[in-house]
């Protein structure tokens, strides 16, 4: 038997040759940057050394983070498309398709701890100023579609205040009326004078790496074949009217699909339900035809056994003695009747239980 000081040797050998591997896979020429580099058109003063520096800095730790880098460019293929054919009907540069991987890495429930939020790391205030919804029901920065076309807009106002793309971007960072004071306080609108928060100094730099690493992948080593690539997004999308709250699982039942699959291709919808109202939904392809024959009935069953599953609470009940009463896990409780650990109840109240089935008892021979 291998015993533990075997396997505290062969540990440190492994991680001894990890460092001197990621070296022998990054040299001081992968980080030079071309003597012409540009961004949105604009082109970077790579001869000045501090530029230099700043540049050579976010490639090194790019290049460093080799499994991020090689998610990246897996993912590329499932939402770039999207993006750069959105950014050219909108008369912006390519180049900003960038942006979501900066921000987000392409993962549409990134978060911040300053609250934002998917793909392009929107604000809720920002989301909804330019038109998503965010709220406790729907999150719409969480969606590729709708986000996109938030974050352009933005970005086009903020690069039609400040006339410079690196400034609009490093706006797009810190926020436009803090980057408006330091443009006037430090009497100068070159962002690569400026000195501003230290994200934001790294901010644009960053996306100048992400630029030169995907479109050069193979002269940074990355290696990919087109089944290594995540394949690009296939959904129907169907119409749902509701004039109450209805389960995301009767959406998955009437179509035939897992719950997972509507929550991943409908990512803005937050919780177990859909509300009253007017829906897109998003089903995996080819399922349409089969919700829309089953999806009324369905509502119709589920509104017949919710009437028959209603338990009024009685003096002395709580929410943990009701679970243990009916034998169902007390977060499951909260899921059906939509309400969290803190609610008082009241005799009176009505909760909407599924009891489980009783498993039967053997006779006895």
């Amino acid at each position: 038997m291998i015993n533990i000081r075997q396997l505290l040797i062969v540990g440190c050998l492994v991680l001894a040759s990890l460092p001197a591997r990621a070296q022998s896979l990054i040299d001081a020429k992968d980080v030079r940057p071309p003597e012409q580099l540009s961004l949105c058109g604009e082109p970077v003063p790579v001869a000045v050394a501090d530029v230099r520096e700043r540049f050579e800095k976010e490639m090194l730790l790019s290049l460093w983070d080799r499994p991020q880098v090689l998610l990246w460019l897996k993912r590329s293929t499932r939402y770039l498309p999207f993006i750069a054919q959105e950014l050219e009907r909108a008369g912006l540069p390519e180049d900003l398709k960038y942006l979501a991987i900066v921000e987000s890495a392409l993962r549409p429930h990134a978060g911040s701890s300053r609250g934002a939020i998917g793909f392009w790391q929107l604000m809720p205030e920002t989301g909804r100023r330019y038109g998503l919804q965010v709220d406790e029901f729907v999150d719409q920065r969480r969606d590729i579609f709708a986000s996109t076309q938030a974050a352009m807009k933005y970005l086009k106002e903020l690069h039609q205040q400040f006339g410079k793309w690196a400034l609009a971007m490093a706006a797009y960072n810190m926020g436009e009326e803090g980057l408006a004071a330091e443009v006037i306080e430090q009497k100068t609108n070159d962002y690569y004078r400026l000195y501003l928060p230290l994200e934001t100094q790294r901010f644009v730099f960053r996306m100048m790496a992400v630029k030169l690493i995907m479109e050069n992948a193979g002269r940074y080593g990355f290696s990919l074949s087109e089944k290594d690539y995540y394949p690009p997004l296939r959904f129907d999308t169907v119409a749902v009217d509701c004039f109450q709250s209805i389960p995301l699982r009767i959406l998955a039942e009437a179509a035939g699909v897992a719950f997972k699959q509507i929550k991943d291709l409908n990512p803005h919808i937050r919780g177990h339900y859909i509300q009253a109202g007017n829906h897109q939904i998003r089903l995996p392809q080819g399922s349409a035809r089969r919700f829309e024959s089953n999806f009324k009935a369905m509502v119709e069953q589920h509104d017949r056994e919710r009437s028959q599953r209603i338990y009024v609470v009685q003096s002395g009940d709580s929410l943990s003695s009701i679970a243990d009463k009916f034998n169902v896990p007390l977060a499951a409780l909260l899921i059906w009747n939509r309400i969290d650990l803190n609610k008082t109840l009241y005799p009176g109240d009505r909760l909407v239980i599924y009891p489980r089935q009783k498993k039967p008892v053997p006779a006895v021979p």
